[in-house]
């Protein structure tokens, strides 16, 4: 178990394949050929990079985690995993809220409708504000607990509650999926309570399926998509490239990447008369 924020965790419960299921999967459709380590990571390699998924969804993770509702309500957007939340309706809700560390309470962006700016405010404003949020977590649970004595049902007593309570839940999901999950919450854009649960998962995947990880990283998530306005662009740049095959190998490119790697250089010289 990996603790996660003030009271949350990560923990892997259970997995189903690593590494070598990715082979198995995509031998049964290519037939005989690859069985080294070397020749198998090459492999996890190019289907990664031609973006062949279906290997991937042969390998399997369930977590447990536990999380406040208002990362829980972003997580489950990806809607492609098994979910079993802790019900509030048959169960009493815990007394644990989410409260942010002075450093991270920051004001609203003026730039990014969604986030936080990067300046930080003043430690007197952080405290008052986690202070408030304290304050107003103690006086909602009261209630709640004032209800829950009196007999009114769990799951209207609950209704007050702020989205800072945590809750836990089992969440089981396929490695294709997962790696679409890391790409989206592990950017910088993405709300700082979710990306550091995301950076745990990733730890964790880099232990379980090293191949598949690295090769994630190396192809999705560091990986620079262009627009076809931009491709234009930077084929004024492409004209001159003189990079020779020794030079792309000691940057960690194999024969076949040299390949794909120029004939993507020829396609962006080619826009250059568009």
């Amino acid at each position: 178990m990996i603790n996660v924020l003030d009271n949350g965790f990560v923990r892997l419960v259970d997995m189903m394949g690593d590494d070598s299921a990715i082979v198995q999967a995509a031998r049964t459709s290519y037939g005989k050929g690859t069985k080294t380590f070397s020749e198998d990571r090459k492999l996890i390699r190019y289907l990664m990079r031609n973006r062949h998924t279906s290997p991937f969804e042969m390998v399997e993770f369930k977590f447990h985690i536990k999380l406040p509702i208002f990362v829980a309500r972003q997580w489950i957007r990806h809607r492609t995993a098994n979910v079993n939340e802790y019900s509030g309706r048959y169960s009493e809700m815990k007394n644990e809220f989410y409260l942010p560390e002075v450093e991270s309470v920051r004001k609203q962006s003026l730039t990014n409708k969604q986030g936080r700016d990067d300046e930080e405010l003043s430690p007197n404003e952080a405290n008052e504000f986690i202070a408030e949020l304290e304050k107003s977590n103690s006086l909602q649970f009261e209630s709640y607990q004032n209800f829950i004595d009196k007999g009114i049902a769990r799951e209207l007593a609950r209704i007050n509650l702020p989205l800072s309570i945590y809750t836990e839940w089992y969440w089981k999901i396929d490695l294709h999926n997962l790696f679409h999950f890391l790409k989206l919450r592990l950017d910088s854009h993405a709300q700082l309570e979710i990306r550091l649960y995301a950076e745990v998962i990733a730890e964790i995947l880099k232990e379980k399926v090293p191949l598949a990880y690295e090769a994630f990283e190396d192809y999705i998530l560091e990986a620079v998509n262009f627009s076809k306005k931009e491709q234009i662009a930077l084929s004024k740049f492409c004209s001159n490239f003189d990079l020779n095959d020794e030079t792309l190998l000691d940057l960690g490119l194999d024969k076949r990447e040299i390949t794909e790697f120029r004939n993507k250089i020829s396609k962006l010289q080619n826009k250059q008369s568009m």
